[in-house]
């Protein structure tokens, strides 16, 4: 096969791999994130302690972490049906994409938001911050160079899951390499699959890294000032009530 007979094949599955990742990467993180946040709040010791909910929401998350990938696209076939309207193709792909990332993410957010600093939390609190001013102004901010890590982390599992999924009509890199290069023994194209979706990670996994040192250097520079300027504007208004008073 000559180059110019692989160049239409590899533009169209680099660009349904790209489909499929990106918006299995956004559903993922969409999900994934509350349910990752929700697993520290409710744990023991959290603000919004039950052990009912952590415990349902834990063994949720297992299970769907615990499923080989292929057996769970096919274990979806029936609602990805229901969704999409077929079962082969890039769109039927992200069903089962976006399902298996969610809980990979939501694991990866919770060991994230454990790292934050609780002395940081019990500040906010001593302030009369309430939960959401907690996870919106201390526990998300805190913790996002290791979010970006864990994003950067399942947009590479993901791109490995849509190779996967190719081998059963998902479209993308993964069913151009088995079609052509392992049914047809086109061996050069196999070999060219190979070495983009290398080169695709390896960039990844650069961004990735990159915006995780800038975001981790700036917040080391600012100092806890910034961690802590919600509390400093309140303090004035905290004064002048007792003025008041």
């Amino acid at each position: 096969m000559t180059w110019s007979e692989m160049q239409p094949l590899l533009e169209q599955a680099c660009t349904e791999t790209l489909v499929m990742v990106g918006w299995s990467t956004l559903i993922a993180v969409v999900g994934g994130l509350p349910l990752g946040i929700l697993l520290v709040l409710t744990d023991k010791g959290g603000l919004l302690q039950n052990t009912v909910v952590n415990k349902v929401i834990g063994q949720i998350v297992n299970v769907g972490r615990s499923l080989p990938f292929i057996i769970l696209m096919v274990a979806l076939m029936n609602f990805t049906r229901w969704v999409t309207g077929t079962t082969i193709g890039s769109e039927a792909a992200i069903v089962p994409l976006a399902i298996g990332g969610i809980p990979f993410f939501a694991r990866l957010v919770e060991t994230a938001v454990r790292e934050v600093d609780h002395g940081l939390v019990e500040a906010v609190q001593a302030m009369g911050g309430n939960t959401w001013t907690i996870v919106r102004k201390v526990l998300v901010p805190e913790a996002l160079p290791s979010l970006i890590a864990s994003s950067t982390t399942t947009i590479i599992a993901l791109i490995g899951y849509s190779a996967m999924a190719g081998t059963v009509g998902g479209g993308g890199l993964g069913d151009l390499a088995v079609r052509y290069g392992y049914q047809r023994f086109e061996t050069g194209l196999m070999w060219i699959t190979v070495a983009i979706l290398a080169v695709v990670i390896s960039l990844i996994q650069f961004a990735g890294d990159f915006a995780a040192r800038a975001l981790h250097r700036r917040g080391a520079r600012s100092g806890p000032g910034p961690r802590l300027r919600l509390l400093k504007g309140e303090e004035p208004a905290t004064a002048a009530v007792g003025k008041v008073a």
